[in-house]
């Protein structure tokens, strides 16, 4: 086998050598976010509210496929930057001949055997394009950079989802713990009202009532154990697991503080700046635009240099070699109005990512307004209901108290009794409400990473 047929195989080896190892020889890689999964735990102790949203980032499988579109699209920024490159081939070719021609047999060689191997190295370097090249990368970059602001809004879409799951437990084991506490008032009422029935200052009707608003406390607790339950299985959910994985999570240890940004107008206007999907829509106008230069440039004559090399052997006459070397003008005379038309739905495209832009934005703003009122409304809640519960409270006892003196009636009791049920669950409501209330707005701010997962 010849030098040349040697080198081909060098170099077919050599290829893979060198792929695997320049697998990143344009560094794409480190164009993508960071991979959102970064879990701490040990997988046995309690869990926090850090931890509960890390797992969620980890497992949930909207966080991976943003981050694998992401890496994916990186690796298209790298095609686009080949373009730059000269690119280089080698052929092989080997074949054994059998020449069965008249010619052959008149000269009475019978059937001519014979072989021939050829190589062949060519080069392709592309000089000029008319800014080709150049919007094809732009393109491929503002993709890449709608991805990475797509997977950041994916993060905080299932980082909010974590936090209410996470709230949400607590919001219905505090509503357990309610409504024993109702139950145990009712059966405090029940007693009261037993006892007086039994000595004569009350009727049969006095204890019945009592009975029934002791069951539907009993009621209302079975409920909220069993939507606590409920609450348990969509927490694990959320961070990956199966719903009936067993679960132990740390209590929040912050409580409301009412501290927030007053001024909505300076709310939205840094929402616009820092909302990942606005930033996404606006990445997908400028790849639209380098569109249109790619399709402009595409109807552009290309110079391209050229070089090859080919060698071939044959057992029947002399070796041939042939070396080539020049430069190639290619002009796209008439395409058929392919570029024309390729020219006006790329324009169309960008008129359609700008208003896709505009409708993002205006969705920023409603997001924001939406929010934010909710928040407020949910801090003037908070405040209500503390309130609300304090008097509650104190009208039970009182009326209790009266019920057991034999000064009050067993109405009064039962009223008293249902609104301090109320109350609590109001409370307990509310406290939780407003903690989801606040992440919302920091969602809708693009900032929902920013808060501390205490």
């Amino acid at each position: 086998m010849s030098t040349r047929i040697w080198l081909v195989f060098a170099l077919f080896f050599c290829q893979g050598a060198f792929a695997s190892g320049l697998s990143d020889p344009f560094s794409t890689e480190s164009l993508t976010s960071a991979s959102p999964c970064s879990l701490t735990d040990d997988g046995h102790s309690p869990l926090s509210l850090a931890d509960v949203v890390e797992r969620a980032l980890c497992n949930n499988p909207q966080t991976r496929t943003a981050w694998a579109n992401a890496r994916a699209q990186a690796a298209q920024v790298g095609v686009a930057k080949s373009a730059y490159l000269p690119t280089l081939n080698a052929s092989l070719s080997s074949s054994e001949n059998k020449d069965s021609s008249i010619l052959s047999r008149i000269q009475g060689a019978g059937n001519s055997f014979y072989s021939q191997t050829g190589t062949t190295f060519s080069l392709n370097y592309l000089l000029y394009d008319f800014g080709a090249r150049r919007a094809n990368l732009d393109n491929a970059v503002q993709t890449l950079i709608a991805l990475n602001e797509t997977q950041d809004e994916t993060i905080q879409s299932v980082f909010l989802a974590a936090l209410q799951a996470y709230y949400g437990l607590f919001a219905n084991q505090a509503a357990v713990d309610s409504a024993l506490e109702s139950e145990k008032s009712s059966l405090e009422g029940l007693n009261a009202a037993s006892n007086r029935y039994r000595i004569g200052t009350a009727t049969l009707a006095d204890e019945l009532q009592a009975k029934t608003a002791y069951a539907q406390a009993v009621l209302n607790r079975i409920t909220a154990q069993g939507n606590e339950k409920t609450a348990e299985g969509v927490l694990a959910n959320a961070m990956g697991m199966e719903a009936n994985h067993p679960l132990q999570i740390l209590p929040p240890v912050s409580s409301p503080d009412e501290k927030f940004e007053k001024d909505v107008g300076r709310l939205i206007d840094e929402a616009k700046a820092s909302r990942p999907d606005l930033k996404a829509a606006e990445a997908q106008v400028l790849a639209a635009k380098a569109n249109v230069a790619a399709a402009v440039a595409s109807g552009m004559p290309t110079i391209t240099l050229n070089a090859g090399q080919n060698y071939t052997h044959s057992s029947i006459f002399d070796p041939y070699r042939n070396t080539s070397f020049g430069v190639n003008v290619n002009f796209p005379v008439f395409t058929g109005f392919n570029t024309t038309y390729s020219i006006r739905a790329a324009q169309a495209r960008v008129e359609a990512s700008s208003a896709a832009r505009d409708q993002v934005a205006m969705q920023v703003s409603l997001d924001v307004w939406r929010a934010y009122q909710n928040l407020i409304t949910g801090t003037e809640t908070l405040k209500s209901t503390a309130t609300l519960l304090e008097s509650a409270v104190q009208s039970e006892r009182v009326a209790l108290g009266r019920y057991k003196e034999g000064v009050g009636i067993i109405t009064d009791l039962l009223t008293a009794e249902a609104s301090l049920a109320s109350a609590r669950q109001q409370r307990v409501q509310a406290m939780y409400n407003w903690q989801i209330d606040k992440a919302v707005l920091a969602q809708a701010m693009g900032r929902l990473n920013e808060i501390p997962r205490k």
